[in-house]
């Protein structure tokens, strides 16, 4: 899971992931990471924390990081949650085999960022449990 800063959406989307996987007893290895590295080292934004705590999910462990080429070679999947974060990973792929792991999270949609305005956190949940329902039902048959 990959957005700008690695402290809304993409801890967002590695606790709904990693919760959904869990309830299946799928063996997935989930995390996420950012394109910028303003925030690492850091926990997740306390309102991501609490949206997801709020849905009984427990995302304050996680440590913000950089995106790094390794993980092309770590994870079958890149899920990004808009179209900067797209290019800047489709940027970093070294061939056509990463370039395929490389995926919109919502498919044709983006996930805004919520980090200016509160009212959106929950929203972009929302969002974001629907396309990690949906990369299940994908990707689990």
């Amino acid at each position: 899971m990959v957005c700008l800063g690695n402290i809304c959406r993409s801890p967002l989307a590695e606790g709904i992931m990693r919760h959904l996987a869990d309830e299946r007893g799928l063996d997935w290895h989930i995390d996420s990471a950012g394109t910028g590295d303003w925030h690492v080292g850091e926990g997740p934004d306390q309102r991501s924390t609490r949206t997801a705590m709020s849905h009984g999910i427990d995302i304050s462990k996680q440590v913000c990081r950089l995106f790094k080429i390794s993980d092309f070679d770590e994870f079958d999947l890149i899920l990004v949650m808009d179209k900067s974060n797209l290019s800047d990973i489709l940027a970093k792929a070294r061939n056509e085999e990463d370039v395929k792991k490389v995926k919109l999270l919502l498919g044709d949609k983006i996930v805004p960022d919520p980090y200016y305005d509160d009212a959106q956190f929950e929203p972009v949940f929302q969002l974001i449990e629907q396309g990690c329902r949906e990369i299940i039902k994908q990707h689990n048959k």
